[in-house]
């Protein structure tokens, strides 16, 4: 018989994106490193202090922009009730975290104990899960706003303008404007901050680079323009989101 839940670790080296469903309520955490998924047009940045949450059978994209260490666990759906939401991103507390390792000692839910520690973290996880990250980045549709994202990404440490990746894609400047409008809901500005914060995570994840060179890496001339950025779109310094995925 199945185990009812099994936690495992694996290391996979820098990979493209390549599409992920199982059979099984599956809680994906990066222990070093961080990944990146994406479904329904939008894309989420898994460093160590997030944790994505994918209802049995829900198909998602996975790449992995640096080697990365996996920490997950893998639940019966019939053990444990069905996830808030298809997809969500969401912040491990400590508790979640500590959890996650007690798990992750016993592997699987063969003994009684362990059946409640998996329980228990089941339990957390699903609560967490009812307040999503607000750090997600819009995906686009059409071939041209993809290509739009996709340049702007690359080029985040530069000084890039609206007009020049417009120009890139084929398209003029308020056409693109209409299709982050129609697609996003988002403005291009508002994009690009949020790329920003995301590649300044993936950095801060990483290693111990200086906060300072991390900002200015993507794009920002002003310390402190980069650090009210990060607080707007995580709520914390990038001190302090360094911390909570570092400690504990």
């Amino acid at each position: 018989m199945s185990p009812k839940a099994y936690s495992f670790v694996r290391t996979f080296p820098r990979e493209p994106p390549r599409d992920l469903r199982v059979d099984q309520h599956y809680l994906l955490c990066a222990s070093d490193g961080a990944l990146r998924l994406e479904a329904d047009g939008q894309a989420w940045l898994l460093p160590p202090a997030r944790a994505a949450l994918i209802e049995a059978g829900r198909a998602i994209r996975v790449s992995i922009p640096q080697p990365v260490t996996t920490a997950s666990v893998l639940f019966d759906p019939a053990f444990v009730p069905a996830p808030p939401s298809a997809l969500t991103v969401f912040d491990l507390s400590p508790l979640a975290r500590a959890l996650l390792h007690e798990c992750g000692s016993h592997g699987t839910t063969e003994e009684p104990y362990a059946e409640t520690l998996f329980g228990a973290l089941a339990a957390v996880t699903w609560r967490l899960a009812e307040s999503p990250s607000p750090v997600v980045v819009p995906a686009g549709r059409s071939p041209e706003l993809r290509d739009a994202i996709t340049l702007t990404e690359q080029r985040l440490g530069e000084h890039i303008s609206f007009e020049q990746i417009a120009y890139a894609v084929g398209l003029a400047p308020r056409s693109l404007a209409r299709r982050f409008e129609d697609e996003t809901g988002m403005t291009w500005r508002a994009v690009l901050r949020r790329m920003r914060v995301l590649r300044a995570i993936e950095e801060l994840a990483a290693g111990d680079t200086p906060i300072t060179t991390v900002a200015f890496g993507v794009g920002y001339t002003s310390l402190s323009a980069f650090n009210a950025a990060f607080r707007q779109l995580t709520g914390r310094t990038p001190t302090d989101y360094r911390a909570s995925f570092t400690n504990g």
